[in-house]
């Protein structure tokens, strides 16, 4: 066995201690996904933390939903030959591990797991002294074996469909200068991450984006510090009239890659990125 597979395994083995090391539960399933595809991507990976907290801890998705989906889009995006196909693999795989999650915890959204306000001083300070900090670590190293194993998959069944396909996460990151392979590494974040209609996947990209840049320009230190970070939540709450859900804004439920392409190609959400991609 190579040294980095021995690195993997050890992690994901024990990922409550990487969760202690890095911080964040975003970054620590970027880091675990990415590891177990024998992959390190340091900048990207620290880009993660924003999402932590579901969004700016606004209590949304789970953190580890949106770090593990960016592993899978950039192991979708190495594995897969046409952008197309990588976007449809991306979003299907966040799908199914958004359901293994859901399945594994009865939730995905953060503020019911944690029963914590994180941007309330006084809740953040009952969820630390109460400890029930210490069930986010116990589900971070009871879900990574069944994440990693549903990601690869996801991965190995991989359709060898090249119809075109759009993520509403991959057109705001074009938009803001993505390369292809970061605009795969979103992909999965569609239709309020794996088509679940919750918050906006189009937001958490323009979060991630912004804080990739960051990151790239500081070795050191979390993008979370960045004030752009609550810029970009402050115009897009005007923007939407505090509408956070994509099932809201959208004013439909996504049934599949094919349904959220089509909205997007009828125009759906376009003021919407435009609005984020140039904030």
């Amino acid at each position: 066995m190579d040294t980095k597979r021995r690195e993997a395994e050890a992690s994901i083995k024990d990922a409550k201690k990487v969760f202690r090391k890095l911080g964040t539960c975003s970054q620590t399933y970027f880091y675990l996904l990415n590891r177990a595809f024998g992959e390190n991507k340091k900048a990207e990976e620290r880009a993660a933390d924003p999402l932590a907290g579901g969004i700016m801890k606004a209590g949304y998705q789970c953190g580890m939903l949106w770090g593990a989906s960016l592993a899978v889009g950039a192991e979708a995006y190495r594995r897969c030959e046409h952008l197309s196909q990588a976007i449809r693999v991306a979003v299907e795989a966040t799908r199914e591990l958004m359901d293994s999650f859901e399945t594994h915890e009865s939730t995905t959204q953060c503020r019911e797991i944690t029963r914590c306000d994180f941007n309330n001083n006084l809740s953040f300070a009952k969820y630390m002294l109460s400890g029930r900090f210490l069930h986010c670590f116990r589900l971070a190293q009871e879900w990574a074996p069944i994440a990693v194993e549903k990601a690869q998959k996801s991965l190995d069944e991989k359709p060898f469909d090249f119809q075109f396909a759009q993520s509403c996460a991959t057109e705001v990151a074009r938009k803001m200068g993505a390369s292809n392979e970061e605009m795969v590494m979103v992909a999965g974040f569609a239709g309020g991450l794996g088509l679940s209609g919750s918050a906006c996947g189009a937001l958490a990209a323009t979060i991630w984006m912004n804080a990739l840049d960051w990151c790239k320009k500081h070795e050191a230190g979390s993008p979370s510090e960045d004030p752009r970070a609550q810029e970009i939540m402050r115009s897009f709450h005007v923007f939407t009239d505090d509408m956070m859900l994509c099932k809201e804004i959208s004013q439909r439920d996504f049934r599949s890659v094919e349904d959220h392409t089509q909205y997007l190609k009828n125009g759906g959400c376009f003021e919407l990125i435009e609005e984020l991609s140039h904030i």
